[in-house]
């Protein structure tokens, strides 16, 4: 039973568009129905973790939002990151599904239960997922994972019984 997803932001959980104003402040965009997939999943009891190798308070006030309590920025190895939280939860790594989209996500990918790519993630992580996604990055992807696990563990009625 998965009990914990893993998060890549830029090309899966954003589009990995990152956007500048003339003062030189950063922007990104999230889909909304990735959020709602997002708390939906902690309604079910379940837990989510964003690793991502850049920095950035973006990613700070988007996780906040979602109530994301596991967020590891500037992350050079997220095997090690993934594998030091999961001592702190009491998991295993056949209880993680990640989702990354570039050759920087590969060990933490083939270590989890479940891996996923978005549809325009790098061809050598879509070749070496248990699942490549019908959406992009940004755009439905980790609403689709996570709807795709809800439907393979049985968890339908559980996942949408507080919106009926």
């Amino acid at each position: 039973m998965i009990e914990l997803i893993v998060l890549d932001v830029d090309g899966c959980l954003s589009d990995g568009s990152i956007f500048y104003t003339n003062d030189g402040e950063a922007a990104k965009a999230f889909n909304v129905r990735d959020g709602f997939g997002i708390v939906c999943w902690h309604k079910i009891g379940k837990k989510c973790a964003i690793i991502t190798g850049k920095s950035s308070k973006i990613v700070e006030y988007r996780a906040k939002d979602l109530g994301i309590k596991y967020v590891f920025q500037g992350v050079q190895d997220k095997l090690a990151a993934l594998e030091k939280l999961l001592k702190e939860l009491g998991l295993e790594l056949n209880h993680v599904a990640a989702i990354g989209d570039d050759i920087n996500d590969y060990k933490q990918l083939k270590s989890v239960e479940w891996s996923f790519a978005p549809a325009d993630a790098l061809p050598f992580i879509r070749a070496h997922v248990n699942t490549v996604l019908k959406n992009n990055g940004g755009h439905g992807a980790v609403r689709e994972m996570i709807e795709t696990i809800v439907d393979k563990e049985n968890l339908r009625e559980e996942f949408e019984k507080p919106w009926l």
